[in-house]
Formats: structure tokens, sequence, C-alpha cells
């Protein structure tokens, strides 16, 4: 082989080395921001970052102090972290809003009694998380989805509805208990 053809063979090899190398940093820094800035909008994030708790919560009410939760479930092999809209009912109950949620990825990878993590002002609660069909505890949820955007808005691509609103048949409800 000649000279020429092996550094033309050397310079190829550096030139694959070093569009891998870019593709993992690349990788890289994706996760890294993924995990420690998104869910952003509408981007989904990763692992959620936050103080722990002081213990179990049994009255959820602080919740709608807050415009929106953050929630984190397992999706498969890694973590998959989303903003939703997120109410307690008078009695202190926690419930997630999600629309057209037959469509949400996240949604799909919910089993019953699912282990997530919920953030609230920098808190990060252990929650078990289950899917709501029962229509009178939708009913519950609902009314207070809409009297919490009332107070805090909708933002862009959740318009404040009417008080008299009526829940559609896509809208989908998860309640959410403290666990240990």
């Amino acid at each position: 082989m000649s000279d020429h053809q092996t550094s033309r063979k050397s310079l190829a090899k550096k030139i694959i080395l070093s569009l891998a190398a870019v593709v993992v940093v690349g990788a890289l820094g994706t996760v890294a921001y993924m995990t420690t800035v998104c869910p952003c909008d509408r981007t989904p994030g990763l692992y959620l970052f936050g103080d722990a708790p002081d213990g179990p919560v049994d009255d959820w009410s602080f919740a709608n102090d807050v415009p929106l939760c953050t929630l984190q479930v397992n999706a498969g092999w890694r973590p998959h972290a989303i903003n939703l809209n997120c109410m307690a009912t008078p009695t202190g109950e926690l419930y997630l809003s999600c629309s057209v949620c037959d469509t949400k990825y996240w949604a799909s990878q919910v089993q019953p009694n699912e282990s997530g993590r919920l953030r609230l002002n920098g808190i990060v609660y252990p929650v078990s998380i289950n899917r709501v069909t029962d229509p009178a505890q939708m009913d519950a949820s609902w009314t207070a989805r809409v009297k919490k955007l009332q107070v805090h808005g909708g933002g862009p691509y959740n318009p404040i509805p009417p008080l008299d609103a009526q829940r559609n048949d896509r809208w989908w409800t998860f309640r959410l208990t403290s666990r240990s």
C-alpha cells in the first residue's frame, strides 16, 4: 500500500472518529440540557431535581397556588418529565389535567398505581398516579381545573374556560396520592 493510500485511510479514520465524538458530545449536551432545564413549554425533560418534602402530603390544596406542576414518569428505560395543569379539589385531593390525552406519550406509560415524581415550588414529591374514569370524580377534578384556571389563566395552549364549561370526551384526569 502506498504512503498516499495509507494517509487517506488515516485521514478518513480521523474524520469518522471526529464526527462520532461530535455526535456523542451533542447527545450528552442534549441530555444535560433536558435534565437540568426542561421540561420547557411542550418539550419534555428527563429527571426532576428539587428538594425532598418533609413527609407525605394529605392535603394538596397548596397546588392551586402553582400555575403548572411538573410530573416525571418512567417511560421504559428513561424518565420523562412534562409540565401539566394540576389542581386540588376543596377536600385537598390532587389531580392532573390532560387534554387529548389519548395522543400523549406520557399517558400511555402510566399503569395503575404508577410511581412518579411531582415537582411543586422546587419540592419533588414521590407520588402514585392513577387514571380516573369515574364520572363523578372526573367532574370534581374538572370543576377544580376550571376554578384554578380562572385564577392563574390558561396560557397560550390552554385558554381560560368559562365557569360553566363542560369537559369533553378526550379529556383525561389522573389522581395523585403521596407515597413515602
